[in-house]
């Protein structure tokens, strides 16, 4: 019997033990990202489950945006700790766009406008579907500016644009 691949839905549901909290250590491989954000050794971090970055995501009108330092922060602010996982975040955040499409590849539709939310530097995610590619044209459909600066694409003047969530 072969092994059943999980869609992309399905990589999308809660895991179990989580949200989780956990003092900060050097050897997470979110440390560097997370001390950016203000958190040191020691201090509480939360892994949370994809349906609180979902939530976050949905929330996000046409527009507007957000990041995924917005969503961390919020994350964070939610569960009472200083910090949220970055890399988790970012992972969820890939997984929804990538379970959007898929259903609305299936006639369906997760209402996960995911194209809105865009890297902290205000550039596009070249790990959604369709890479930044596909991203740029959807914005531009919302009326936002994509400028090229070398190979990466970025919304012009991003931080107007940003929501606090």
């Amino acid at each position: 019997m072969g092994y059943k691949r999980k869609t992309w839905r399905e990589k999308l549901a809660d895991k179990p033990g989580l949200p989780k909290v956990l003092k900060l250590q050097k050897s997470f491989p979110c440390y560097n990202a997370v001390h950016r954000m203000g958190a040191d050794v020691g201090d509480d971090v939360v892994l949370v489950n994809p349906h609180e970055i979902v939530a976050l995501m949905k929330q996000v009108p046409k527009g507007k945006l957000i990041t995924l330092i917005n969503i961390c922060k919020t994350i964070a602010k939610n569960h009472h700790v200083q910090a949220c996982c970055s890399l988790t975040t970012g992972i969820f955040i890939m997984t929804a766009a990538n379970a959007e499409e898929e259903a609305k590849n299936q006639g369906t539709s997760l209402h996960i406008p995911y194209w809105r939310t865009v890297k902290a530097d205000g550039s596009l995610n070249e790990k959604y579907p369709g890479g930044a590619l596909a991203q740029k044209t959807k914005l531009k459909e919302e009326g936002f500016t994509i400028r090229k600066k070398g190979k990466n694409f970025f919304v012009k003047n991003y931080t107007r644009y940003i929501i606090e969530v």
